[in-house]
């Protein structure tokens, strides 16, 4: 997994509920764990725009509800700083989730915009988004 050009701030923490952006057939997750994470021992672990994450459906078709499955943070409401001064923020936090361990996506396309972090280090999350910011 590539690394970010961006101070990335932490803006989402575990049992948040999210929009799935994709067309998986999830509408809303819970974030249940960060894969890859490093953090204090004994702390929970905060998640940022990039991360890979473990999801619990919450609504949604009803064959995917209590599932839980891997996806990807691409938007999140707290701004985070790129190397060029700029601010980024977004109107919603967003997860994509994901098919298997190498990163592909469970959905054909994703609603929405998706950071630019994200796309770069997950090129097959990037390939499917309307567009990129």
């Amino acid at each position: 997994m590539k690394g970010v050009g961006a101070k990335l701030t932490r803006g989402l923490n575990l049992g948040s509920l999210v929009i799935a952006a994709d067309n998986s057939g999830a509408k809303i997750v819970k974030i249940v764990s960060v894969k890859g994470g490093k953090g204090r021992k004994g702390r929970q672990q905060p998640v940022k725009i990039g991360d890979w994450v473990k999801v619990s459906v919450r609504k949604g078709l009803p064959t995917m509800k209590g599932k839980v499955f891997d996806a990807v943070v691409i938007r999140q409401k707290k701004p985070y700083r790129r190397n060029t001064g700029e601010r980024i923020a977004f109107i919603d936090n967003a997860v994509a989730l994901l098919k298997d361990e190498k990163g592909s996506p469970k959905g054909t396309q994703i609603k929405g915009p998706v950071s630019r972090e994200v796309a770069t280090r997950w090129p097959q999350v990037g390939k499917i988004a309307q567009f990129i910011i």
